[in-house]
């Protein structure tokens, strides 16, 4: 009984983890001006509905509100919880972001 409940809390901090790895990607979204939905419909075609970032939507604060969030720091945080193809779909924002800076 004791291990169970150490695994349903090891489940559960994963989780909060991971939403927080949602929250991070979605507030810095909004923070671009970008659609966090669209984005994540990008890298992940094949699914029609997330929950999870539905939940986290209702976390994310106004542009004005929220704190600066790296590029570095979101690609690092994609990337720890193996989210490769949303990795790489921000990353071509970033580049082209970054063209538009240049011209």
């Amino acid at each position: 009984m004791e291990y169970k409940t150490k695994e349903e809390q090891i489940i559960e901090s994963y989780r909060q983890d991971e939403d927080m790895m949602i929250l991070v990607f979605a507030q810095w979204c909004v923070n671009h001006g970008l659609n966090p939905e669209e984005l994540y419909q990008q890298a992940y075609p094949d699914q029609k509905h997330n929950e999870r970032l539905q939940h986290v939507l209702r976390l994310v604060v106004p542009k004005e509100e929220a704190g600066e969030i790296p590029d570095d720091t979101l690609l690092g945080v994609l990337s720890l919880y193996g989210n490769e193809d949303l990795a790489i779909v921000v990353s071509e924002v970033i580049a082209n972001q970054v063209n538009k800076q240049k011209n």
